[in-house]
């Protein structure tokens, strides 16, 4: 007796229409994947530059309220009045931090400047001049304003009369999201310079 053996190949291929369908899930796959991907990428960059802002808004608030609160510092009581010119948007503070007697060294005669978004030369920045000229503090910032305060707590312009300051900053991203516009940060800070006449 002869047997004799057949063999059946089993392993198939896929079928061109198999490869399609199979083709087309991935690509469907990729392309969910690559919009996830970007909807990420948009969230990531407008959040580091919303901290970017934040950052900025407080770094330039924190060195005003402390250069400020040494507003009138007078060792050697000269007698003069620790804030000189006075504006919403300029301040010019004075102190004698070394002692010799004037107000002249470098940091002792600060101004601050707020340039609005109508400045043709310095749009949307706050400036510190210590004596050499006025140099960047911060930049995109959308409005800088410093009030003032008597004793009593009513409003007043007179250097002498002024015992507080409300200074509000409000920065804003350097760039503006396509859907969203561009997003704000504001910080107000109440300084009482301890050193000024009361």
């Amino acid at each position: 007796l002869i047997m004799s053996y057949t063999r059946k190949n089993k392993a198939q291929g896929f079928t061109l229409i198999e490869l399609l369908i199979g083709l087309a899930i991935s690509l469907i796959l990729m392309g969910v994947a690559v919009s996830i991907f970007n909807v990420q990428r948009k969230s990531y960059t407008l959040q580091e530059q919303v901290t970017e802002m934040q950052q900025n808004v407080r770094a330039a608030m924190d060195m005003m309220v402390r250069e400020i609160r040494m507003t009138g510092y007078d060792p050697t009581d000269l007698g003069f009045v620790g804030i000189g010119t006075n504006t919403t948007t300029l301040l010019q503070i004075l102190a004698d931090l070394d002692g010799n007697g004037t107000t002249t060294d470098t940091n002792e005669d600060i101004t601050y400047r707020y340039y609005n978004a109508n400045d043709a030369t310095y749009p949307r920045q706050i400036k510190r001049n210590t004596g050499g000229g006025f140099q960047p503090l911060a930049e995109d910032i959308d409005e800088c304003n410093f009030l003032y305060y008597d004793s009593n707590g009513i409003a007043t312009t007179t250097a002498s009369s002024i015992r507080q300051l409300r200074i509000t900053v409000t920065g804003r991203t350097t760039k503006a999201d396509p859907n969203l516009g561009y997003s704000y940060g504001t910080l107000t800070s109440l300084v009482t310079p301890e050193n000024q006449n009361n």
